[in-house]
């Protein structure tokens, strides 16, 4: 009778055993699932602006050339924070812990490098506005208002009635190491030619019909501006994937 009423008790251990493990694998394959979901949540990484800084004094080269460096290893740093910290935090954590830190490390290093630039040239102003990084886009970056030169050779500011040319700034995202160096070469062609573009409006002011700086500045500047975005896409697309719609920052205008 003993050996009899002892069965039931085995059966139900085991049954209770058995129920433990499929809890168990159960609460495994779950935890699974939230991780394979979390990896990047919808698999974004954060994307960034890269600076148009024109044209770099030679002996500010080295210094900027090692800031640009810090933010492209900042951005790297920042996606690695995304990647292993998927799922924690509550709605604002990326922001907060991870875009927020990453705008403040860039400001620095932008500052630092208007300051380079500043010791040896005229100092850029507005780098500020590449510091804010996005969630799978990098925000639009806006055109910082620029203030015409007064001609030296008229008090009266003749140039300063001209105006100013203003070009959108390209943005470019993730743009592969491989590339890095011939993309940054063509961004500074553009700020040459823009700065180029600037100083003829500023000595050809009072010359030609009122066609002449759309015909003589305006036009020519958008054939070279199209030529450097051309050879941008060229040079991503040997290593990545390559953009598209670069165009659309070819047209300039005068403000």
């Amino acid at each position: 009778m003993a050996r009899a009423h002892a069965r039931p008790q085995r059966s139900k251990r085991v049954l209770v055993a058995g129920l433990a493990v499929a809890a168990t694998l159960t609460a495994v394959t779950a935890a699974v699932a939230l991780a394979g979901n979390g990896g990047t949540e919808t698999g974004q990484s954060i994307a960034c602006a890269r600076p148009v800084i024109g044209a770099v004094p030679a002996a500010a080269k080295a210094e900027v050339d090692r800031e640009l460096a810090n933010l492209d290893k900042q951005l790297a740093e920042a996606n690695e924070r995304l990647r292993t910290s998927a799922g924690q935090g509550g709605p604002n954590f990326v922001q907060n812990a991870i875009l927020g830190p990453l705008a403040s490390k860039r400001t620095a290093a932008l500052d630092r490098i208007e300051i380079a630039i500043g010791r040896r040239a005229t100092r850029p102003e507005g780098l500020e506005r590449f510091a804010t990084c996005g969630l799978g886009q990098a925000p639009a970056v806006s055109v910082p208002p620029t203030t015409p030169r007064p001609s030296s050779s008229s008090p009266s500011g003749t140039s300063q009635a001209a105006g100013v040319i203003e070009c959108p700034l390209p943005v470019l995202q993730n743009v592969p190491a491989a590339a890095r160096a011939e993309v940054d070469r063509e961004l500074a062609n553009l700020g040459k030619q823009l700065a180029e573009a600037n100083e003829r409006l500023r000595t050809s002011a009072g010359q030609g019909g009122p066609n002449f700086v759309q015909n003589a500045i305006l036009g020519p500047l958008a054939g070279k501006r199209t030529a450097a975005l051309d050879r941008i896409a060229i040079a991503i697309g040997r290593v990545g994937t390559r953009p598209q719609g670069l165009e659309r920052f070819v047209t300039c205008s005068l403000r």
